[in-house]
């Protein structure tokens, strides 16, 4: 027994005495001190630190001690992050972890049964007007000025117009689809779009206004939109890259509406055997006349 516990006090660096009041007691002794810190900030500290981080959620306790700086308040970092624990163990302060985290699907309430349809697995438009794309893409006019610019696209005729807009809105949209609606050739009947926000609220109301059918992509299948992301890279390299474009969306417009007309009237497409998609357009309304008639 002895030479085990020499072994024991050359292992572990204590004495034998220690050893058997360690062997006796049941649970290591708390380091906790006898005499805690007792907390030496005013309420009215706590007060305008809890006011500063509802301006500044996602700041942190040394930015906000600069804050207090500022106005004269002497305080250290390590104080205002001491504050910031109570203030987040009352419920007060939320952690800036928490909202970093990335929020859920939201949820749009509509009124009634939704208007909008998932797209139909294999659903190919047959005729111009039976299902125009819409997106939309993000262009810098100049390094400080960044526009949404909305595309609508037909992927039988290859036809298009475009809207462009400072933000992506559902009202945006909508005047994109009055916009289709006065100025395409031919009658538009549904509308194929991605998940994306813009195209939920008015918009969707507006199509459902106008009896027209609206399909949505389902999750992570852009490629099902590949006919207007191609129209958009004409967009991006044949006008946005090469043109000398005015930042004020009136002026900018009158060029988008520009190149629409030249991409319409003027620009041959292989898909259409050379034609552009107006020649498309009146070549097949003579081929259906006769028959019409008959």
């Amino acid at each position: 027994m002895r030479r085990v516990c020499s072994a024991l006090e050359g292992a572990v660096g204590a004495s034998r005495a220690s050893l058997y009041r360690w062997e006796k007691r049941l649970e290591p002794r708390s380091r906790k001190p006898h005499r805690l810190r007792q907390p030496t900030w005013t309420s009215a500290l706590v007060r305008k630190i809890e006011r500063l981080r509802a301006d500044h959620p996602m700041w942190g306790k040394r930015k906000l001690a600069v804050l207090l700086r500022r106005e004269g308040i002497a305080v250290s970092v390590s104080t205002v992050g001491r504050i910031l624990t109570k203030l987040m163990a009352r419920g007060v302060v939320t952690p800036v972890p928490s909202l970093r985290r990335k929020p859920g699907p939201r949820r749009f309430r509509i009124m009634g049964q939704r208007h909008a349809k998932r797209l139909p697995k294999g659903m190919k438009p047959t005729r111009p007007g039976e299902l125009v794309q819409i997106d939309t893409l993000f262009v810098n006019v100049r390094p400080d000025k960044a526009i949404k610019h909305f595309t609508a696209y037909d992927p039988v005729a290859k036809w298009t117009l475009a809207l462009v807009a400072g933000r992506a809105t559902a009202l945006c949209a909508s005047a994109l689809l009055d916009k289709l609606l006065a100025e395409a050739p031919f009658r538009i009947e549904g509308i194929q779009v991605d998940g994306g926000s813009e195209f939920r609220a008015e918009f969707e109301g507006a199509c459902r206004e106008r009896s027209l059918r609206l399909f949505v992509l389902p999750p992570k299948r852009p490629q099902l939109n590949g006919h207007v992301e191609r129209a958009q890279g004409s967009w991006r390299y044949e006008f946005y890259s090469v043109e000398d474009l005015p930042s004020r969306l009136k002026h900018l417009q009158l060029r988008v509406d520009d190149f629409a007309h030249r991409f319409n009237h003027t620009r041959p497409h292989q898909a259409l055997g050379d034609r552009t998609p107006a020649e498309y357009l009146s070549t097949i309304s003579q081929e259906i006349a006769p028959s019409h008639m008959c």
